[in-house]
């Protein structure tokens, strides 16, 4: 192979591993943000703060 193929190889390479990463913090990110919403649900649910839905919260509450 010539210079240029293996310079496009490499940087195309660099490229891929660098979008790879973008995309694992990303997710490391929304799985951070996950883990902080469900502990606060917990805490809150701990401290006596009772859920507002009572089943399904598209039921309907009355028979009409």
């Amino acid at each position: 192979m010539n210079e240029k193929t293996e310079t496009g190889q490499k940087s195309r390479k660099e490229a891929l591993e660098a979008q790879a990463k973008l995309r694992r913090e990303r997710a490391a990110e929304k799985l951070r943000e996950n883990l902080g919403r469900r502990k606060q649900q917990v805490r809150a649910r701990r401290s006596g703060q009772a859920d507002e839905t009572n089943g399904l919260p598209a039921a309907k509450m009355d028979e009409s």
